[in-house]
Formats: structure tokens, C-alpha cells, sequence
């Protein structure tokens, strides 16, 4: 909304009067930013809504004052937000109990290790390098993955491997790279606690446990 309430109004007719094509454009350009703003799927009174646009932007007397409507906004902020939130937890429970019965068949598996954490492991190959510590660098390459098989990040498409310390990544990581040797590719379990939580992260929904394919190519010191 930046763009659109930067343009100054005026009470006189303007010479630069937008044709229909560009004026259904402007109104393209404003709900896409209020969806990128997060309010997506919002049913409006588009009665109130386009006189309200239309009375602010010819200068005309507003059937609200300013403040009056920016607390109206803040109200409606503050309800959406609490009801994207109760969302997020109810998403976050569903993932949580979902990823602990996960981990419960999953530690069943022949091959698979349990750690006191409650960090999973398989092995896929057993290198014979040294082991790293927790506040090494180590460089690898990596494919991450959510329950559903989605692979929501992935050093091998980048076709990149990255290097990063051990002491600032997820606890699972952490933990899992240092139970690696160099040259070794594992497959790691992460549960919620030991990776994003319930606050999740960009693709990675709340209480997300997750899958990753890790190989320690070489530690950095």
C-alpha cells in the first residue's frame, strides 16, 4: 500500500486520469499487497470498500475520521492475528503428534538409532575421516524433507555444498553431523524440538519433524 497512498490526492480533476485497464491494475496491485501483507481470503464489503478508496483519494469528507480508521484496523489486526495463531497451533499439534508417531515406527526399523535426544540416525555409507566437534565448520551437501516427502531445501540442486559452524544450526544438526565421520552420508530424524519448533520456519510448517539426507564431505579447521 506503500505505492498507492504515497500518490498524493487532490480535490480538483486530474489530467493524468487512468483509463480502465490500469485503473483495474492499481486495484490488482492493492490486494496483492495486502495478501503479501498476509491478508489472504478476506470477504470485504467491496461497497465499502471502493467508497472508502474513492472519498480518501478525491479529498472528500470521509464517513470515518483518520484515527477513527486506523482503529478500526488495528481491532481487525489484532483479531486476524489471534485467529492465525490458534491456526498455527492447531497445524503445530497436528504436526507434532504426527511426527511422534512417525519417530515411534520409525525407531522400530532395523538400521536406525536412537540417541538420548531423541535424535534418530541411519547410516547410508561410513566414512573413515575424523569426527567433527560441536563448534567446527564442516562442509556438506544436504537434502531436506518433511514427512510428506516434500524437499523443501536441497544444497544437491543447487548443486553447491555449504559450509557452517556446528554450534549455529538446529540442535538435530548439531548433534547428527557430530556423530559423522568425514566421508560419511547419513540420514537424519529430526523431531520438532530438536529442529524449528512450533514457530516453523518459511516452508517448514510449526512442530515439523524432519527428514535430511546429510554427507560431511570435509571438516574445516
Amino acid at each position: 500500500m506503500t505505492l498507492l497512498l504515497a500518490c498524493k490526492k487532490s480535490g480538483t480533476a486530474s489530467a493524468d486520469a487512468l483509463d480502465k485497464d490500469t485503473s483495474y491494475a492499481m486495484g490488482m496491485l492493492l490486494a496483492r499487497q495486502l495478501s503479501e501483507s498476509g491478508f489472504e481470503n478476506l470477504e470485504y464489503d467491496y461497497d465499502s470498500f471502493k467508497q472508502g478508496f474513492k472519498d480518501f483519494n478525491e479529498a472528500a469528507e470521509t464517513r470515518l475520521s483518520w484515527d477513527q480508521a486506523i482503529e478500526k484496523i488495528n481491532v481487525f489486526i489484532t483479531q486476524f492475528q489471534a485467529k492465525e495463531n490458534e491456526k498455527m497451533w492447531l497445524e503445530g499439534e497436528k504436526n507434532r503428534e504426527a511426527g511422534e508417531a512417525y519417530l515411534a515406527e520409525n525407531g522400530k526399523r532395523g538400521g536406525v538409532f536412537t540417541t538420548y535426544s531423541g535424535l534418530q540416525y541411519e547410516v547410508i555409507t561410513e566414512g573413515s575421516g575424523e569426527k567433527p566437534g560441536p563448534n567446527d565448520l564442516v562442509q556438506v551437501h544436504y537434502e531436506g524433507t518433511l514427512l510428506d516427502g516434500t524437499v523443501f531445501d536441497s544444497s544437491y540442486e543447487r548443486g553447491q555444498p555449504i559450509e557452517f559452524g556446528l554450534n549455529m544450526v538446529i540442535p538435530g544438526w548439531t548433534e547428527g553431523v557430530q556423530l559423522m565421520t568425514e566421508g560419511s552420508t547419513y540420514r537424519l530424524f529430526i523431531p520438532s524440538d530438536l529442529a524449528y519448533g512450533p514457530g516453523g520456519a518459511g516452508p517448514i510448517p510449526p512442530n515439523s519433524t524432519l527428514i535430511f539426507k546429510v554427507e560431511l564431505i570435509s571438516i574445516l579447521r
